[in-house]
């Protein structure tokens, strides 16, 4: 019942109710927005901690690369977006990253690596950076090396600390205007002292360009056409006609027949299975000057190998982050 000038008693009660609600429901947004508000700054404090310890670590990584040995001049990444125009004019492109022509203030002409993440490939870089220093030769320049017979040489037992470049391959050596070959991209390559006659080192390099005794890890069907060459070889040799695989649509070929099939036997002594069976880069050069002759016995080992039975596999596998990308 309702009786005027009057509020009932259940209304009243009623009324004490909603107001109850709602001061608990403002309590409770209240404690919700400031325990997220909370969170909230907890996320940017540690965004900002991860952030300052990470540029940390970069500065301590920078000042490790000023000190190292034959580490070039350095650039901001603007001034380097700059120099190459936005990184516009790709010369090319290799595994670990691309190359980009760019000029200097000065008006020198140089090539800019933009690099693929980090990790492995900053280790790369690192590790290019270290040999190229460590190099002291009259026909160093910038990052690549002049090829000659003598090059490998040199690498190999002249330089104050012996470099194994473990990547060569057509791609790899560059020509400049004149045609003069050079050696480039040392991201694979190690460092070894000159007392030291030999290394052991993980599986590295490009598939067909690897050692002979790094063959045998690698999935035989991906050198089909390798094997096939080499069988052509030792037949033709042991028949005395490896004239016969001299390319007769060329006259340049042709015409230095004899000097085509001395190279095809120093290429067939590098790739002996057995190491100590293998010339020394001082071996090849004297094969290239003409003071001693090649006389090599095929190794049946290497042939062999070449001819994998039928359905042979092979239990190791090369890791990605170890072989040389496509040039």
């Amino acid at each position: 019942m309702f009786m005027y000038g009057n509020i009932p008693s259940y209304s009243l009660l009623i009324l004490i109710l909603l107001i109850t609600a709602v001061i608990a429901g403002s309590i409770f947004d209240a404690f919700f927005y400031l325990l997220l508000c909370g969170l909230l700054g907890l996320v940017v404090l540690g965004a900002f901690f991860y952030l300052r310890s990470r540029n940390r670590f970069q500065e301590v990584e920078e000042d490790h690369l000023d000190n190292m040995l034959g580490m070039p001049t350095r650039f901001s990444y603007e001034e380097l977006k700059n120099i190459t125009k936005n990184f516009s004019n790709k010369l090319g492109e290799g595994g670990f990253g691309s190359v980009s022509q760019g000029t200097l203030p000065s008006g020198s002409q140089v090539a800019v690596k933009h690099l693929f993440g980090i990790g492995p490939v900053n280790k790369s870089f690192v590790a290019e950076v270290q040999t190229i220093g460590s190099i002291h030769h009259f026909n160093l320049k910038e990052d690549h090396f002049r090829y000659s017979q003598r090059t490998c040489l040199y690498l190999h037992e002249d330089c104050n600390r012996k470099i194994i470049h473990l990547d060569i391959k057509p791609q790899n050596i560059l020509l400049d205007e004149n045609f003069n070959a050079k050696v480039s991209d040392f991201g694979l390559s190690k460092l070894i002292e000159k007392d030291q006659s030999q290394v052991v080192t993980s599986m590295r390099g490009t598939p067909g360009y690897m050692a002979p005794e790094w063959r045998r890890n690698i999935d035989g069907s991906q050198q089909e056409e390798d094997r096939h060459l080499l069988k052509l070889f030792g037949r033709k040799k042991e028949e005395g006609q490896l004239l016969d695989l001299v390319d007769k649509c060329s006259d340049d070929m042709q015409s230095n027949a004899i000097e085509v099939v001395e190279m095809m036997k120093v290429a067939a002594w590098c790739l002996q299975t057995d190491y100590a069976r293998r010339p020394s880069m001082s071996a090849v050069v004297k094969l290239f000057e003409g003071s001693v002759d090649v006389v090599i016995d095929m190794d049946e080992d290497l042939l062999n190998e070449l001819t994998p039975e039928v359905g042979e596999s092979f239990a190791t596998t090369v890791l990605p982050s170890m072989l040389s990308g496509p040039r």
